[in-house]
């Protein structure tokens, strides 16, 4: 006959020390699904795919402006502005588009800034709660583990002992044959 299964509140008196009303909703979480024998690992890069546009796009913006190939190709492209202005035109004769201290293109690296920077803090803060709920998953799957880990302990102790109870009484049985 199959023993009834286990409560959340006896599994957690025996797996945690505390009774369940005592317990985080995480900790919860994982005794329900011990009690079950459910998984509880999951692949988190699966939640990528219920991004928005916009998140996507900040990601993009992120992933481009905090290359090496945007920092060379800005600075080449500065370099070209800088020298056809101060050079160039004014050796071809021609009157420079954003002639020295290059204010049109202070004014364009300003709107850059502007622009860049609060799309990479929306990267950089939808990474980090990505970070925090993968923490989450890491602590409920090392969680479960332990507490598997520690059920299984208890049952090979289990084990252990209904053996060497089993071996005493064996024991004992052929000392009193010998005896008589």
């Amino acid at each position: 006959m199959k023993p009834a299964p286990m409560t959340c509140d006896e599994a957690s008196r025996k797996l945690l020390g505390r009774p369940a009303d005592e317990i985080s909703e995480l900790e919860r979480t994982v005794i329900e699904r011990i009690i079950a024998r459910g998984a509880i690992s999951r692949d988190l890069s699966a939640d990528a795919d219920d991004m928005t546009f916009g998140q996507r796009l900040a990601d993009r913006v992120a992933a481009i402006g905090g290359s090496w190939a945007f920092i060379i190709g800005f600075g080449v492209v500065l370099v070209a502005w800088v020298g056809l202005n101060a050079w160039a035109l004014g050796v071809a004769g021609v009157k420079p588009f954003d002639p020295y201290p290059f204010i049109f293109l202070n004014l364009m690296l300003s709107m850059l800034a502007a622009l860049q920077a609060p799309v990479i803090m929306m990267s950089q803060n939808r990474q980090a709660i990505k970070d925090r709920e993968a923490a989450r998953h890491d602590y409920e799957v090392n969680l479960k583990a332990e507490l598997e880990i520690m059920a299984l302990h208890e049952k090979l102790d289990a084990l252990r002992d209904h053996d060497l109870a089993e071996m005493i009484r064996q024991q004992t049985a052929l000392l009193r044959q010998l005896s008589a």
